[in-house]
């Protein structure tokens, strides 16, 4: 398995390339979120897909990743992109007025030491987004080992095992209850301005089947408006910094 390879299991895939599926999750944290004229910080922004669309709203607008190969590559269209680990982020305390972690604490070493640093770099009265994925969503998306071979194909109702056994097969990525999420928040002084799930957004089907994606689409934003969204591919959180 060449070096990139290995890599991607680790940190996964970052946005290659803006959909509606993207849209949609812009459109939620801006349900919950102000983003105009604010300090905001991707971490783990990979090519900076989300850096780009935030400098909509405000020019005051950063980006960190682990991976210094997607640093270089969002840097060269992008200002204010700097590689650090999520757990050691590059700027002072109380930097940001919203932070975002899309699909990251998944995949960092310490998620409990990621949510902690970033709310010291977060501002009194500024929020903490995170998508991340949910236990209840019946598929693993990231892939999964078997017999020590790694395999990027969808593995049904994994997620859905006692702990010891999901990691058999997927050593190389979290999963996450809301309940789990809030926790890395144990200590801090927070309000959960927002705690909802996403579905995906099923682009690649709707282009294969255009006379049918249509009405995917609008299946998938009902189930949203239902009960049925706690299976959703996603956790969408918003954490508050209380003011004191």
């Amino acid at each position: 398995m060449i070096a990139a390879d290995v890599k991607a299991i680790h940190l996964g895939h970052p946005s290659y390339v803006w959909r509606r599926g993207q849209d949609r999750r812009l459109s939620l944290i801006r349900q919950y979120v102000e983003l105009e004229g604010k300090r905001i910080l991707d971490v783990g922004c990979g090519l900076g897909m989300y850096v780009d669309k935030f400098r909509q709203f405000s020019p005051h607008v950063y980006g960190v990743d682990v991976d210094a190969d997607k640093v270089a590559e969002a840097g060269r269209r992008l200002p204010n992109i700097y590689e650090s680990p999520a757990e050691s982020l590059p700027f002072p305390d109380e930097s940001f007025d919203v932070i975002l972690l899309h699909e990251v604490i998944e995949h960092v070493d310490d998620d409990h030491e990621t949510i902690r640093e970033a709310y010291r770099c977060l501002a009194p009265g500024g929020q903490i987004v995170i998508y991340a994925p949910n236990r209840l969503y019946p598929f693993e998306t990231h892939g999964f080992y078997l017999l020590g071979r790694y395999y990027f194909r969808l593995l049904p109702l994994v997620n859905w095992l006692p702990d010891v056994l999901r990691d058999l097969f997927c050593p190389h990525v979290r999963i996450y209850t809301a309940r789990g999420i809030k926790r890395l928040f144990d200590g801090l002084a927070v309000r959960f301005d927002a705690t909802t799930h996403i579905f995906p957004g099923l682009d690649n089907v709707a282009a294969r089947r255009r006379t049918f994606g249509p009405w995917l689409h609008g299946l998938v934003e009902w189930a949203e408006s239902t009960p049925l969204r706690c299976f959703g591919i996603s956790h969408f959180i918003v954490a508050r910094k209380v003011v004191d």
